[in-house]
């Protein structure tokens, strides 16, 4: 009886078995288009038979994914020189670089080179605004009275301290 019951066991684990490989039906048009199918291919398209094998995993076995080419070394070009067509202006002579511009903006400090709009997006509109010979002044006053005060030049940029 121990020796029906094994044998059933041993058929049983013998038909779960996964299976590896498969035919696969390779179906091709009259346009050339491709089709991979288990079905089996349409009556108007040539039908070859393929059989796809995957391998066990862990068996050991290398499987090659592509076939490998040798690579070709590119040929040296000649080095040629770099031509700039145009540079962005910000209109201030680009004295503060983008990277300094947003460090002083994040922490709220004022730099020669900063524009208008750039004082603005700090520390919002001013409280007052004084204008003579064409050079701005922008006053900022706290709640605790004090007062910060910025001068442009007549580009509308902040100007350097004297």
């Amino acid at each position: 009886m121990n020796k029906l019951i094994a044998a059933s066991c041993c058929a049983l684990l013998l038909a779960a078995a996964p299976i590896f490989a498969a035919s696969i039906y390779h179906c091709s048009d009259a346009a050339g288009n491709l089709t991979f199918t288990r079905q089996g291919c349409p009556i108007d398209q040539t039908a070859r038979l393929q059989e796809a094998v995957n391998a066990t995993p862990s068996s050991g076995k290398a499987v090659p994914l592509a076939k490998s080419s040798k690579r070709k070394t590119p040929k040296r070009q000649p080095a040629r020189s770099l031509t700039v067509v145009g540079a962005q202006d910000d209109g201030c002579g680009n004295r503060i670089t983008g990277s300094a511009r947003r460090d002083a903006l994040i922490k709220q400090q004022v730099r020669p080179g900063m524009t208008r709009d750039d004082i603005e997006s700090t520390f919002g509109k001013p409280d007052t605004v004084t204008s003579r010979n064409g050079r701005a002044q922008y006053r900022y006053s706290d709640d605790k009275g004090r007062t910060r005060t910025i001068s442009f030049d007549e580009h509308g940029c902040v100007q350097g301290k004297r």
